[in-house]
């Protein structure tokens, strides 16, 4: 190898042996986002190894990836309006193309993250407590509609079975 690899190397080793809160070269602390960074997986390709070698192969793994992922989004976009876990489908074919392309990678970290955010403020007393006041105030409010419904039609149902 001639001597720039050997530089390159020994840098890669200097930053993989670095400790996860520390700056390699003065040994500073990073930020605290940073810090939590390190814990994610590597952004990329997770294609075998033997794929990635050949370019025309991993093109290929790439584009089946990415119709495999979009078949799956769009039948989570048909049961948006259609019977089925609409939501949980896309977020599978997500997931199936993160496996392959940065972006989706970066868009599931970010919902996770979002998600995660969301899961603590509902956790949150005061924010439990809103939302245990608010569910009652609409169920009071639907149980005084169903009860003028009643008033005013009796329990017979707006359709005729009979005929």
């Amino acid at each position: 190898m001639n001597a720039q690899s050997d530089e390159r190397d020994e840098a890669v080793a200097a930053v993989a042996a670095a400790p996860a809160t520390g700056d390699v070269t003065t040994g500073a602390a990073r930020p605290a986002q940073e810090a939590e960074r390190v814990d994610e997986p590597a952004l990329g390709s997770r294609a075998p190894h033997f794929i990635k070698r050949s370019r025309t192969l991993h093109i290929s793994w790439q584009v089946g990836v990415f119709v495999v992922g979009l078949a799956v989004v769009g039948a989570g976009a048909a049961m948006l309006v259609l019977p089925g876990p609409g939501w949980v489908v896309i977020f599978g074919g997500m997931a199936i193309w993160a496996t392959e392309f940065v972006w989706a990678q970066l868009v599931l970290r970010w919902t996770k993250r979002k998600v995660t955010e969301a899961a603590q403020r509902a956790l949150d007393p005061k924010v439990r407590r809103r939302n245990i006041i608010l569910t009652t105030i609409g169920l009071v409010i639907v149980a005084v509609l169903v009860g003028i419904y009643l008033v005013k039609f009796g329990l017979v149902m707006p359709w005729k079975i009979d005929e």
